[in-house]
């Protein structure tokens, strides 16, 4: 450089108000591998038939059902789950606005096409996007790894309705009608019918109710009776017949399998969850997410009201036998699934369960069969003349069979055995405290279905199964919860939630995919 010269900072030309003889091609500021084109070409070789029927004739023109399909995938993809960030991006996100073809359709028209639209038809999509992701080998639809997580509802966290809380109120109702009824034989019982006496019904309901009132009312009305006792009665008469009908629409929203639900979204369950906003243990409006998942693909997902994963894997698995029109060679899943009507189902259509029980990890260690020697699945059985040995040394002869049905519905069937002489016994107060000698009930088919699944667990291809599983399912509900945000859905309802569910589904693939 010349002595004497000086340095000068250049900037590069600010071309913001430079016209353009032509517009530029959109697709071309794309990169070839990018993601909004992966969704773009997996979605436009699916068959949408059945979301076009969704669709009736007439009227004004609507956004093309793909269109938008494309568009909530790619929103999901990118962590964007509200309608009205969806809107936003489509006017400013490049890879939206060619992705839809440069359609804005607004919050309320994404909304109505997620929560309405969808219902019911995006299962069968996404079945149609795994096939065409296991045709090009990237996961294998035969081998399953299922889990269970828990995710908040769109719900109030306070407002809840209880089983238990409707059934108390019940009985206070049915308990004072009754101190109301006694008091009334005292006064006048001769002209009291015994029809409508309620300690002589089964059930109790706003009809029986309101009959009984008006009843005691008939019976004591000319009679002297405390003005106490009157008040209750007129109480009694204008409330509980109407809270009884309200009691009866909250069982019939409850139905047998929960015992909870909240009121701003009666589809979903209260469940205790580890994301605990209080630090207190609370439970919150939940639903329960099963997954089935494959190299880390998620291959079938359903949604649940019950709070615990035992009585969702018959559902679930049902729902990939009716969507993929087979059935999977193999599942492995935790102690959570072990059950008896699940290892009974499982064994049944012959698919081969690589599936803990309860017990199967406390009994890998060797102090646990010392320490728990008196329990019944550690006392000797001699199969072959169906008799037990208690620790004691003395046979325990089979004493009877009989029907069990547990909280699922599922009959099981029970066999007890009774020790000879428990008195005298030094071992006695270790071994048990019924009040005569001991019996132990036994369920010989789940000691059978659970020596099977010790033994199959127990094999190289068993431990390697078990491992596999800590990190195929479970890193997928920690992307989705963590990675990308996902902690409370979007919409209230089970079919509306079921779609949100599969849009993140096919957003987590797609996703992977690219990845």
């Amino acid at each position: 450089m010349p002595k004497g010269k000086t340095l000068s900072v250049v900037f590069k030309a600010n071309l913001q108000h430079q016209a353009m003889l032509f517009p530029p091609e959109i697709g071309d500021l794309i990169a070839e591998n990018h993601p909004v084109r992966v969704v773009d070409n997996v979605i436009e070789k699916i068959d949408i038939t059945l979301l076009l029927k969704r669709y009736k004739a007439g009227g004004t023109s609507s956004y093309h059902p793909r269109m938008l399909l494309k568009v909530l995938i790619y929103a999901y993809i990118n962590n964007i789950y509200s309608s009205r960030k969806i809107e936003e991006a489509l006017g400013q996100n490049i890879h939206f606005m060619w992705v839809s073809g440069m359609s804005k359709p607004d919050h309320n028209t994404i909304n109505r096409f997620r929560g309405e639209r969808l219902q019911k038809v995006l299962q069968p999509i996404f079945t149609q996007v795994v096939l065409l992701l296991c045709e090009e080998g990237l996961l294998n639809i035969k081998e399953l790894y299922t889990d269970g997580t828990k995710i908040e509802a769109q719900a109030n966290r306070y407002s809840f309705v209880w089983g238990n809380g409707i059934k108390n109120s019940k009985e206070k109702i049915k308990q004072q009608l009754n101190d109301l009824w006694k008091y009334a034989q005292s006064v006048a019982a001769s002209e009291l019918d015994d029809d409508t006496d309620p300690s002589g019904y089964d059930k109790i309901d706003s009809e029986k109710v309101s009959k009984t009132i008006a009843a005691i009312n008939e019976a004591i009305k000319d009679k002297p009776v405390d003005k106490q006792i009157r008040q209750k009665l007129g109480y009694a008469r204008r409330n509980w017949p109407t809270a009884l009908e309200k009691y009866e629409k909250q069982e019939e929203i409850l139905g047998t399998d929960r015992n909870s639900y909240s009121k701003t979204d009666p589809s979903a369950t209260f469940m205790r969850m580890k994301e605990d906003h209080m630090g207190n243990g609370q439970l919150k409006p939940a639903y329960n997410l099963q997954i089935s998942t494959n190299n880390q693909y998620i291959v079938n997902y359903s949604l649940h009201q019950q709070t615990t994963d035992t009585s969702t894997l018959i559902n679930h698995l049902q729902q990939y036998i009716n969507q993929y029109k087979r059935v999977p060679s193999n599942i492995t899943a935790d102690a959570g699934y072990g059950s008896e009507q699940n290892y009974q189902w499982l064994e049944n259509k012959r698919i081969t369960a690589y599936v803990k029980h309860t017990s199967f990890d406390r009994n890998q260690r060797q102090s646990t069969k010392a320490a728990e020697k008196f329990k019944v699945e550690n006392l000797p059985y001699n199969a072959e003349k169906d008799y037990y040995i208690c620790p004691a040394g003395q046979r325990m002869r089979r004493k009877s069979i009989f029907p069990k049905t547990n909280k699922n519905g599922y009959e099981q069937t029970i066999t007890t055995y009774q020790a000879r002489t428990c008195e005298g016994c030094t071992l006695r107060t270790q071994c048990h405290k019924q009040p005569t000698n001991r019996v132990i009930e036994v369920n010989h088919n789940l000691n059978r279905l659970k020596s099977l699944a010790d033994k199959r667990l127990k094999t190289k291809k068993g431990i390697q199964k078990r491992k596999q599983r800590c990190y195929d399912v479970e890193p997928v509900f920690a992307n989705i919860k963590h990675n990308h945000g996902f902690k409370r859905f979007m919409l209230k309802g089970l079919d509306k939630i079921t779609t949100e569910i599969g849009l993140l589904a096919m957003a987590h693939n797609l996703r992977k995919k690219t990845a």
